[in-house]
């Protein structure tokens, strides 16, 4: 066996490896914009009743802290959105990684002429890039219309002159 032929196999077995912490992932990543969506959905019901601010993060945050600077404000603002974000972008990196480690097995398979594996490597496939991109979309607008709703009570507060 060639060294070149190894370090393929090598690199083949290795990728193999992380099918199942991969698939596991973007299972869980698609739980949570699940989650997430329900989050979403029960502060925009919150945001209903602008008199008990539960809806509305920063102004409760400027309420336990009233010496709060905008620029704090600011960084609890990018705190807040941080999860849904970084989700957003981990989640098609993920999906594609869980679609081409299928791949390797299902051409192996198809030059065998064993199209019963090919068939199941390649749902594995296309249900993980699936899941992640319907994750992504989730967490993406929710931290899309988060953002626009922070940015709001930014506004707010600098008009009532709550921050410096």
């Amino acid at each position: 066996m060639s060294s070149s032929s190894m370090i393929e196999t090598l690199m083949y077995q290795i990728g193999q490896l992380f099918l199942l912490p991969v698939l596991v992932l973007v299972a869980l990543l698609f739980l949570y914009s699940l989650y997430v969506l329900g989050g979403f959905a029960v502060q925009a019901w919150q945001r209903r009743d602008t008199g008990r601010q539960r809806g509305f993060p920063l102004l409760r945050y400027v309420e336990r802290k009233p010496e709060a600077t905008e620029d704090e404000l600011d960084l609890y603002a990018h705190k807040l959105l941080e999860p849904e974000r970084l989700a957003s972008r981990v989640a098609p990196m993920l999906g594609l990684v869980g679609t081409m480690i299928p791949m390797g097995p299902a051409l192996k398979s198809l030059s065998d002429g064993n199209l019963a594996q090919v068939s199941g490597s390649l749902t594995v496939a296309f249900s993980a890039v699936i899941l992640a991109l319907i994750a992504a979309s989730i967490t993406y607008w929710v931290a899309n219309v988060r953002r626009r709703w922070l940015a709001e009570e930014l506004v707010l507060l600098q008009q009532k002159g709550k921050t410096a």
